[in-house]
């Protein structure tokens, strides 16, 4: 199966259009281009990072849910979703730093979301 992706900047007007054969996702970098993700920042020895608004705001919901029940946390990401998030980050020691640093990454977003 293949991709069709833009890579776009907002503020420089830079486009890449490009027909890719797979994705790579899990890591700091954007899974088509394979180029370093905006959203990301040290926190707690370790990188805090995502791919978009939505993302970022499916790791504040869960990071500050007090109650971790089952099933889907928001109605677009699955329970799996979740599951896969690294124990450094579901800790409730960690909570109030990863908060911090989810609204520093939201200070670095456009002013048009």
């Amino acid at each position: 199966m293949n991709f069709r992706r833009r890579l776009r900047c907002r503020e420089c007007g830079y486009f890449k259009d490009e027909t890719v054969g797979s994705a790579v996702a899990g890591g700091p970098v954007d899974p088509f281009f394979q180029r370093p993700v905006w959203l990301q920042a040290s926190c707690c020895g370790h990188v805090l990072w995502a791919y978009n608004v939505r993302h970022l705001d499916l790791l504040e919901a869960y990071v500050a849910a007090k109650l971790r029940e089952r099933g889907d946390l928001v109605a677009w990401a699955p329970a799996s979703l979740v599951e896969r998030l690294p124990t450094w980050l579901k800790t409730a020691k960690n909570r109030a730093e990863v908060l911090r640093t989810v609204e520093r990454l939201r200070l670095t977003l456009p002013a048009d979301g």
